[in-house]
This record gives C-alpha cells, sequence and structure tokens, in this order.
C-alpha cells in the first residue's frame, strides 16, 4: 500500500517544524512534501509580508495540484494556516503558535489578521494546542473545541537526556531562542553585566541566529561580558542538546510566548529554567517550585533570581530532577507523536469514506 502523502505548509528550518515533520514520518509512515514562501531580506515590513502572503492566493491552487497531497498541514493560523484552508485538500489540520499568531494587539493589522484567523480555525478538520494556554485563546475566539488536538509535540527524551550539572562551580547558562526583538536577549546580557559585578564566575552561552546578532555581539563589548559570552549561532539539534548537558541554568526572555519545545529540552536535559512570566510558562513553570518566572524585561530582577538559584544547589538538584520526571510523563515525542499521527490517519480514513 502507498504511504498517504502530507503536505506541510511552513519554515522548514525551525526546530518545531522539523521535529513534527520527523514524528509523523516515524510513527505514521507519512510521506511528507513541504513547500514555504520565499524567504524575505532582513528588514521586510510586516505589511510587505502580508502582500507576498496575498500574492500567494492567486497561485495556491496551482501550486497544490502538483502535490497530490492526502492532507495538509500547517503551522501559523494566520499565514501557513490561512493558506492551508484554501488549498482545497482536505483534512486540514492547523497549528496555532500561540499569542504571537495575533500580535502586536495594538497593530493596524490585527482586524485583518484576526479575520485570517477565524476563517483558517473554521475550515480546519483538526486544530493542534500544543498547550492549554492555545486551547484557552481558541475557547475565547469561539472555536468548534472538537476539533482541538490540546497536546504538545514532545521532545526526543533519547537525544535530550538528563546530565547532573547542578554542583558546578560557576552558572554555566545557556539560551536557545533565535536573536529576534521579541526574545529580549538584552535583558539577558544586562542581567549578567549585573552579575559580573558580584564577582560570581559564569559562561552564557547563545544559540541561534536572527537580525539582532551584531547588535547584541556589541551590548556584550559595551557591558564588559564579551569574554564570558559566547555567540554560537546557528547549531544543529543534536548539538543543542550537548550543550545543554554542560549547562546549569536554562533562560529565556521572550515577551510573549506560545508553548516552548526548549522550555521541554531544557528542563529534559537537568537545566534549571527562568523563564519570563507568561500565560504559557505558567501551564509548565510554579515559581519558585520547578523554576523561576520573570517580569517582562526585568533585568535587575533576573539577575538576581539567578544568583539566589545558584547559592541553592541542593533545592536546584531536587527540582531539576522532579522536571526531567514530568517531561517523561507530559511531552515525550514517541508517546505524543503516535497519538497525533493515529489522529490523522483517521481524519484521511473519514474524508476518503465520505467522497
Amino acid at each position: 500500500m502507498a504511504k498517504k502523502r502530507i503536505l506541510f505548509l511552513g519554515e522548514t528550518y525551525r526546530a518545531d517544524a522539523i521535529t513534527w515533520m520527523n514524528g509523523l514520518k516515524e510513527f505514521g509512515d507519512f510521506e511528507i512534501v513541504t513547500w514555504e514562501l520565499k524567504k524575505s531580506s532582513v528588514g521586510v515590513s510586516r505589511l510587505r509580508r502580508l502582500f507576498e502572503l496575498f500574492l500567494t492566493f492567486f497561485k495556491i491552487k496551482k501550486m497544490t495540484q502538483s502535490y497530490k497531497a492526502d492532507m495538509v498541514i500547517a503551522e501559523r493560523t494566520t499565514s501557513y494556516g490561512f493558506l492551508a484552508a484554501l488549498t482545497g485538500i482536505r483534512p486540514v489540520a492547523i497549528a496555532q503558535q500561540g499569542i504571537t499568531d495575533l500580535w502586536p494587539h495594538h497593530s493596524p493589522l490585527y482586524p485583518f489578521k484576526k479575520m485570517l484567523q477565524d476563517y483558517a480555525f473554521k475550515k480546519a478538520d483538526l486544530i493542534h494546542a500544543w498547550g492549554k494556554v492555545m486551547s484557552d485563546h481558541m475557547e475565547k475566539s469561539k472555536v468548534d473545541m472538537t476539533k482541538v488536538m490540546e497536546l504538545p509535540k514532545g521532545i526526543n527524551l533519547e537525544n535530550f537526556t538528563f546530565s547532573e550539572t547542578q554542583n558546578l562551580k560557576s552558572i554555566e547558562a545557556v539560551v536557545t531562542r533565535s536573536l529576534e526583538p521579541e526574545y529580549k536577549h538584552e535583558v539577558i546580557l544586562k542581567a549578567f553585566a549585573e552579575i559580573k559585578k558580584k564577582n560570581i564566575p559564569f559562561t552564557l552561552r547563545i544559540i541561534g541566529g536572527g537580525s539582532m546578532m551584531k547588535s547584541l555581539q556589541k551590548l556584550a563589548i559595551d557591558l564588559d561580558i564579551q569574554d564570558q559570552v559566547i555567540f554560537k549561532g546557528r547549531t544543529p539539534n543534536t548539538r543543542v542538546a550537548e550543550l545543554l548537558q554542560k549547562s546549569n541554568f536554562y533562560i529565556s526572555m521572550p515577551t510573549t510566548e506560545g508553548v516552548s519545545a526548549s522550555l521541554f529540552e531544557a528542563m529534559a536535559c537537568g537545566c534549571f529554567p527562568i523563564v519570563t512570566d507568561l500565560p504559557g510558562n505558567r501551564s509548565w513553570i510554579n515559581n519558585h517550585e520547578n523554576g523561576i518566572l520573570i517580569p517582562n524585561g526585568n533585568d535587575k530582577i533576573l539577575a538576581q533570581e539567578i544568583i539566589e538559584a545558584f547559592e541553592r544547589d541542593i533545592w536546584r538538584k531536587a527540582v531539576v530532577e522532579r522536571n526531567r520526571k514530568f517531561v517523561e510523563e507530559n511531552a515525550n515525542y514517541i508517546i505524543n507523536m503516535k497519538k497525533i499521527a493515529a489522529a490523522y490517519h483517521e481524519l484521511i480514513t473519514l474524508k476518503s469514506k465520505a467522497n
């Protein structure tokens, strides 16, 4: 029997997308074909990006005819999710990335993006909520909740193995978010400048690429912490796991967030998580119980909390051990992707019978 074919619409270089597609191949025996918008130059406005999306509307039917897919899946409800709904391929599964799908709220494009999202929600046969914060948003948006599957993709626990690093004599911190403005790396750099003033030894490894690379490197020099900060650039996921296993702290300070697989990866590897106090993070982190939540943009509090947590190594050891067990129970890639793949096969079967 020929493999069922899925068309994936989205940015194929992203770790989340790779996890999604690989899981479907491995546990659903699907063949995956991909399509994504051409990369825009750095600094292209959101309006220009939406214009590019609009031009794609006119060729979407022709584009999809050549793929002969049994199903289409897409990330981000306001762009690829909307395009998936237009392809004419059924069934359609879309994933809401979180609050960032409709962001910022004060944007003049917000009503237009909301219209695209509502259409995608209406036409989708299955809507992924990678966490509760996404389900809550959908419920407020009057989405048919019978179509919603609340389940993270999970992470490969064979790759992201636990490492005991809580007895290190220095702060070995890692950041794995893209170097884009919304991830607020400057807050982290300023916090570590405060830590340096206390004469506490540290190394800060920043993994990932992005438009902010040069400005952040300059900021590190201006703060006189360039010798302790290592910019790793884009890094293969296997290497990310190795760097997490060498670290005792995971830091993430975005301004808005859905559910981050990188948080699960860090928790699985034994990093103590310190993240922004946001709804998505609150779903997984209880402040001062299994990690620390930081008020948005507050580098002084971030520095203070890192120092205090570093000094409590026995407590941190107990926390990271519990976190590993939590990830095994709630974000196991093998278990969760088997469920997702089975749901897709069921949808395809139901649609074929209906036709």
